[in-house]
């Protein structure tokens, strides 16, 4: 039904329905089965997303001993009411962050659009529950229509860190998660790629070093500035501020940049902070290895 990201505006206006309901028509016609069955699997993803950013908000740790435990305490910092950004933002860090550290922990998150950047939506969602006040239905939808945007981008250009840094994963649920908030919040089908193409702007060029490979340092800590920009986003597109690069050519951009980025900057931990004396200590320690000369 669609391909990119002016079709998928289109049948929404066309049509006059949500972004979320092409999607779930896409949705029901490619796996040729009934909007029951598509809405329930996409309510147990959903329920997979409230047990993760539960549990993590508990404080987690990961094996590694490299992350853990930081969802908790910014939401302690929240409650002191000292802080210096707004609290739906910091909400929706401390949930992005929680998630991520479910994932390091081994624990069962929803790929949204990959496992390390699997905070970003469900971090930006149950912050601004307690705000929209969504229903169920409407809250699965919102994962729809994070979902249509990151179809396109994984069909125009990458959801991979190995193949596109991290701007394809962090930057890709970033702008996923926008689209979606400004749909919930009321916006229209043009905002909602307005925002998408603004949050995903500014994490072009994002490379991906996990420190020791692993998917904790920086990745936890890139989701909880990827739910901040994807908040930013949504609220500049309400404000019917628009992109003046439209969304289809940032994601090709995206692309083209992934294309050229060096291998040592896509998740192979052989540069960026993976290469730091400190990361390659973290490294020793972790896997017992010994360091290389002059580290």
């Amino acid at each position: 039904m669609f391909r990119n990201v002016a079709q998928l505006v289109e049948i929404a206006e066309k049509e006059n329905i949500k972004i979320a309901e092409v999607m779930i028509r896409q949705e029901m016609e490619v796996t040729e089965r009934s909007r029951a069955d598509v809405m329930k699997q996409m309510d147990r993803n959903l329920q997979v997303m409230e047990q993760a950013v539960a549990r993590g908000l508990e404080g987690v740790y990961s094996h590694s001993g490299l992350t853990g435990g930081d969802a908790f305490r910014l939401q302690a910092y929240i409650q002191k009411g000292a802080f210096l950004s707004g609290e739906t933002i910091l909400d929706a860090v401390s949930k992005a962050m929680a998630t991520n550290e479910v994932n390091a922990a081994m624990g069962t998150i929803c790929a949204t659009p990959t496992a390390g950047s699997a905070g970003v939506v469900p971090g930006t969602l149950f912050a601004v529950k307690e705000k929209l006040n969504p229903t169920r239905e409407q809250m699965i939808e919102f994962l729809f229509t994070a979902g249509a945007f990151g179809l396109v981008v994984a069909n125009n250009a990458s959801i991979s860190g190995a193949a596109g840094g991290c701007q394809a994963e962090v930057g890709s649920a970033a702008g996923m998660a926008a689209a979606a908030l400004v749909e919930l919040a009321g916006g229209t089908p043009s905002q909602a790629a307005e925002a998408m193409a603004i949050a995903l702007k500014n994490m072009l060029g994002l490379v991906c070093d996990p420190v020791a490979g692993l998917v904790e340092v920086p990745c936890v800590k890139r989701n909880a500035i990827g739910a901040a920009n994807a908040m930013i986003a949504a609220d500049m597109a309400l404000a019917g501020i628009k992109s003046r690069i439209p969304c289809d050519e940032v994601i090709e951009t995206m692309f083209r940049i992934g294309q050229t980025m060096p291998v040592a900057l896509k998740e192979t931990a052989q540069g960026g902070l993976a290469a730091t004396p400190t990361a390659r200590r973290l490294e020793a320690s972790i896997f017992g290895k010994p360091l290389n000369k002059g580290e």
